[in-house]
């Protein structure tokens, strides 16, 4: 089969978020099972662009309400990718320093176009277009109503939500920008009067995925208005585990980090990153080192985190040392922590992907309060690297990580609240301080496998069950 995979996000091209991540590993794995797999996403002015060099393989104009604009197709000269990847240029809409702003409807419905357009007079026509989230949540319904793509609408369309939370809502008053289509249909576009193209790719899509078991249960008690869709197409739905690129998260290989290792060499390994860690941040590496990365915003339980932090740091031996950036109001407090506990807490308020890899090298405990977690990818990423994840049982979380007092290797709780969290802190303490569980514990996580060979193979019989 021959798949198209249509996204926002996919790394090292573009990273917001975990949808990057799945993106860039997940065609890679497919092609390895003998599936030529490609990804069309957005050309933006970033640092990746702006490094590669790039050759046009189509142009062409397309209209978007009144206005007319011109687009190119293009792909990396000097590839250094394990993708095929084609990049849709629309200077004055995509090409911008981000990825996302505060109203992207009109961009992104241009990325849609213009990708449905290409696709349309490729040779060779793909076997199974791949959605992922709202960004390209109208194109099952182009390819099924829009009278252009008619002659598209044989071709299975799979939709991924990795994020439920975000929908692209947008007012009747832009519904020009959408090709012709028989207005009789518009109920497709509809959901609780105005226009959601989440809640139209769950309606047009074949089948709709989420990126765990767990989450794609949760989504019909809670999923941001969406749950009596989700449940009435209940039938179409499937949760399938993301997996990691285990050949970008190799603790073995990583050019990212200080020392390298494995589980026989764990020891030596995560100290040198601990303690270059600690000396960089002005840590005690004598000390239990908890870690956090990811977006300082609600969904992820951090504002628990200044409460808990400082009750911890109190009362207990422990360093802690936060990666993330987000909500201003959450940075600026959390910032604010650093002179009072100079010495036991540090913040990078920003990202910085190297700085990550060595986190999950050096900390002892990874921390993942989540409110939502649709699959969650930092566990896995620590338990590759020997860091011992603290989570919430819910979506992803639940799916992959199994509480120490359940013959299990993390350490979970039920609630995001300053209490369970500062509990779990202390029961992680206990256990860095029981130092041969520990580190027993570490290499036995080292093992567990995670990959996204099993997870790839999965969405290979999906996509065949359909075509």
């Amino acid at each position: 089969m021959k798949i198209i995979h249509i996204s926002a996000e996919c790394y090292p091209i573009a990273k917001v978020g975990g949808l990057a991540d799945v993106v860039g590993a997940l065609p890679k794995y497919q092609n390895t099972l003998g599936h030529p797999s490609s990804v069309i996403m957005p050309f933006y002015d970033n640092k990746y662009t702006q490094e590669h060099t790039f050759e046009k393989v189509y142009e062409a104009e397309f209209n978007l309400g009144p206005n007319y604009y011109v687009f190119s197709v293009l792909k990396t000269k000097d590839s250094d990718l394990d993708i095929e990847a084609y990049f849709i240029d629309i200077p004055e809409l995509l090409y911008k320093n981000y990825v996302y702003s505060v109203d992207d409807t009109k961009r992104f419905i241009a990325f849609q176009i213009a990708a449905l357009d290409w696709i349309k007079v490729h040779k060779q026509q793909p076997d199974i277009i791949h959605c992922h989230d709202h960004h390209t949540g109208l194109i099952s319904f182009m390819l099924q109503e829009c009278f252009d793509y008619q002659v598209l609408n044989t071709i299975p369309v799979i939709t991924t939500i990795h994020n439920a939370q975000y929908q692209g809502w947008f007012g009747y008053d832009k519904l020009h920008l959408i090709p012709d289509f028989n207005e009789e249909k518009i109920g497709l576009l509809d959901w609780n009067g105005c226009i959601n193209p989440l809640a139209a790719a769950i309606k047009c899509a074949w089948r709709v995925t989420t990126v765990s078991p767990s989450y794609m249960e949760e989504l019909k008690q809670n999923a941001n208005g969406l749950e009596s869709l989700l449940s009435h197409e209940s039938t179409k739905c499937q949760g399938i585990l993301n997996g990691i690129d285990t050949q970008v998260w190799n603790p073995e290989t990583d050019d990212f980090i200080i020392e390298n290792f494995t589980k026989d060499t764990i020891s030596t390994g995560r100290k040198a990153n601990k303690n270059w860690l600690c000396k960089e941040y002005n840590l005690d590496p004598n000390k239990p080192l908890f870690g956090f990365i990811g977006r300082l915003v609600s969904e992820k339980g951090v504002e628990i985190f200044p409460d808990v932090f400082k009750n911890v740091l109190e009362t207990e031996a422990v360093s802690i040392l936060l990666l993330g950036s987000g909500e201003k109001e959450t940075e600026n407090t959390l910032k604010s922590l650093k002179p009072v506990y100079n010495g036991k807490y540090n913040a990078y308020i920003g990202y910085d992907e190297r700085l990550s890899h060595i986190i999950y090298a050096g900390t002892d405990f990874l921390l993942m309060p989540s409110k939502v977690e649709p699959c969650g990818l930092n566990q896995m990423y620590a338990l590759r690297y020997g860091a011992i994840p603290i989570v919430r049982r819910i979506g992803g979380l639940k799916d992959t990580v199994i509480d120490i007092d359940q013959d299990g290797f993390g350490i979970c709780h039920d609630d995001v609240s300053v209490y369970e969290v500062e509990y779990a802190i202390k029961r992680a303490v206990a256990l860095y301080n029981d130092s041969k569980r520990f580190k027993k514990l570490q290499k036995q996580i080292m093992t567990i496998d995670h990959s996204w060979d099993v997870s790839a193979k999965a969405y290979i019989n999906l996509y065949q069950s359909i075509n």
